[in-house]
């Protein structure tokens, strides 16, 4: 009866101490099947150099020679071209850069003059040295541009069709360049661009012919519209940030 007394009561304390037991060994860990890593939104690099190509239209002036109407064929005249440059984004909103251009032109300007005689500026192409600054949001760039500018004259006076000598003073191939635009990166490396650029090359006059001194002076000058693509070398983004 003593042992089964005994058995009972040493029972019954190993069941008391077991919840204390328990307790210390703390409560069981939880684990994360799969951390999941911040959302960070995307960085676009605008840094690095490019090479593309535009098409477009340009538009001259046709008040010269003291209003007289020149019939100037110069509206509405076809461009294409190539691009090249480079851009530094030195702040998450603003890119500063350097761009060289040029642009094949097609169709002439001119007049033809009440004395018979007609000038003819059969304009190859227009070049352009530029410095460009710009805001950007991400993909997006609107920017300002200017700088030198240079125009391929081939210039020719005839009178009843056949050339006559001429001379003009006045520098109006060498001159400057303004303009504004919107660039857009549409895929990796890959950007688009729309532009409006104006070309202003003094003015010049005749010197001979004779008939042709009172004319008075002419602007070499040109309205541009263009839309281009670029491909952009050592483009990095969209680059998200590490923690």
């Amino acid at each position: 009866m003593k042992k089964i007394l005994f058995a009972t009561v040493a029972l019954l304390s190993v069941s008391a101490a077991a919840p204390a037991v328990g307790a210390d060994l703390g409560a069981r860990p939880y684990y994360n099947k799969a951390p999941q890593p911040a959302y960070v939104a995307p960085i676009y690099n605008w840094t690095g150099f490019y090479l593309g190509a535009h098409l477009g239209g340009a538009f001259s002036s046709d008040n010269n020679f003291n209003g007289l109407s020149t019939g100037n064929s110069g509206n509405g005249r076809f461009l294409g071209g190539l691009q090249v440059g480079a851009d530094w984004q030195f702040h998450p909103n603003f890119v500063v850069g350097v761009e060289g251009q040029y642009s094949w032109l097609s169709g002439s300007v001119g007049a033809v003059f009440p004395s018979g005689y007609a000038y003819t500026n059969d304009q190859r192409g227009l070049g352009s040295i530029t410095g460009r600054v710009g805001y950007t949001w991400g993909p997006g760039l609107l920017y300002v541009k200017g700088g030198y500018a240079y125009s391929d004259n081939n210039e020719t006076v005839t009178l009843g069709g056949a050339p006559v000598a001429f001379a003009i003073s006045g520098d109006h191939r060498n001159g400057y360049t303004v303009g504004a635009g919107l660039e857009y990166m549409f895929a990796p490396n890959w950007s688009a661009k729309a532009e409006y650029q104006y070309y202003n090359f003094g003015s010049a006059t005749f010197t001979a012919p004779a008939a042709l001194v009172p004319a008075g002076s002419f602007t070499t000058d040109d309205h541009t519209m263009k839309a281009g693509v670029n491909y952009r070398f050592n483009w990095a983004g969209p680059v998200a940030a590490r923690y």
